[in-house]
């Protein structure tokens, strides 16, 4: 099996007025990822996806990083990615250069896997097809009840755990807090999401408050780079501290683990590296006691890719499934997720077991050239 060519599908979709969520971004109008599909001399192709600013995702995958990987054995992931590391580490050790060789890699994996006829979490040592999975969303409501009332849907719909987004103010949050662990009941669990809009002093207020609360963990108080306060929150709070979706590579996280700056490690293979540096990032995590719980926003691919990297960790807890109403996430594959008792049960097909509908993917499909549309961040776009 020889690389026959790779090329990168940028998706856009947009919200309807009444389905916008809002948050500390603004108003959420549109989400956007990249695809990169590769194909081989012998037939099967390869999948993955990554999200960043998909013109520059194109200009790596398809004009810099093509034409050294047409012709190689795409099974051969660890001398892939090294290469791939040497190629881009020049321009890019960490943000979209991390990211969009990561999509290559993953679609690397899963062509391994469909070589070798098994599951890609099996070739990474997994002897489980199931890991728990939480609902992503309960994003800021001017009304509490109505939190808590999605909150209650979402449990309804197979998740025992969901992730909030703080970050509105010290009564807002509290009370949005409340209001969904009572509507989910004594055996649901909440994360929370500071969406970075914390100061050390305020996010050790909420981090007291959210003691006595059964929260999972409080994730991203602080800005990505400000170690020193995550170690310094780490100190004051029995809360646990979760980070890693603004992270980058392997030696990216070595610094955070190393730091002992938080508590679980949230390595997303569409955006620090691919599996290849998810799985070290998840192996360094377990030599240092810390847990793993892959972020995973943008796309199902990304969902099924992070599925199988954490179901091969003694030390990952559950992978995030974007309940915003996110066709990317609930169509992209065809059928909705499967996930049941608050479960996501990965097939047993050879590598990530997965087929893009390909309505989907043509319904969506941004064409080239086109401009992103105004306010675009990441995999959304605010007003």
């Amino acid at each position: 099996m020889k690389i026959r060519d790779i090329a990168v599908t940028t998706l856009l979709f947009e919200y309807d007025e009444t389905d916008r969520f809002q948050y500390a971004g603004g108003v959420c109008t549109h989400r956007v990822t990249s695809l990169v599909q590769v194909f081989t001399d012998t037939g099967p192709v390869g999948i993955g996806s990554t999200y960043s600013h998909p013109d520059l995702v194109r200009v790596i995958v398809e004009d810099h990083l093509r034409p050294f990987l047409v012709g190689r054995d795409p099974t051969d992931t660890v001398a892939l990615w090294t290469e791939m590391d040497g190629l881009t580490r020049w321009y890019g050790r960490k943000g979209v250069a991390l990211s969009a060789a990561g999509a290559l890699d993953v679609a690397f994996w899963d062509l391994r896997g469909k070589a070798a006829g098994k599951p890609v979490r099996e070739l990474l040592g997994s002897r489980t097809s199931t890991i728990p999975a939480y609902a992503s969303a309960l994003l800021w409501k001017d009304d509490i009840g109505e939190l808590a009332a999605e909150a209650a849907r979402h449990r309804d719909e197979g998740f025992v755990r969901m992730k909030m987004r703080l970050g509105r103010g010290v009564d807002y949050d509290l009370a949005a807090v409340d209001a969904v662990l009572s509507a989910i009941g004594p055996e649901g669990e909440v994360m929370v999401d500071g969406s970075m809009r914390y100061d050390l002093e305020s996010a050790a207020a909420l981090a007291r408050e959210l003691e006595s609360r059964r929260v999972l963990w409080f994730e991203e108080p602080f800005l990505p780079d400000h170690i020193d306060d995550f170690r310094a929150l780490k100190a004051r709070t029995t809360t646990p501290l979760a980070a890693g979706e603004n992270e980058f590579g392997y030696h990216g996280f070595r610094e955070l683990i190393r730091a002992d700056a938080i508590d679980v490690v949230q390595a997303d293979v569409s955006r620090c590296g691919g599996i290849t540096e998810a799985f070290a990032v998840g192996k360094l995590a377990a030599d240092h006691s810390k847990r793993v719980a892959p972020h995973s926003w943008s796309d199902a691919v990304a969902v099924i890719a992070n599925a199988h990297y954490a179901a091969a960790l003694d030390n990952a807890i559950t992978v995030e499934v974007d309940q915003t109403g996110n066709p990317f996430v609930d169509s992209l594959l065809g059928d909705r997720l499967p996930i049941r008792d608050g479960l996501l049960h990965l097939n047993d097909e050879p590598g990530l077991g997965i087929t893009l509908d390909q309505d989907i993917v043509d319904r969506f499909t941004l064409p080239r050239g086109t401009p992103l549309p105004p306010g675009s961040y990441s995999d959304m776009a605010f007003k």
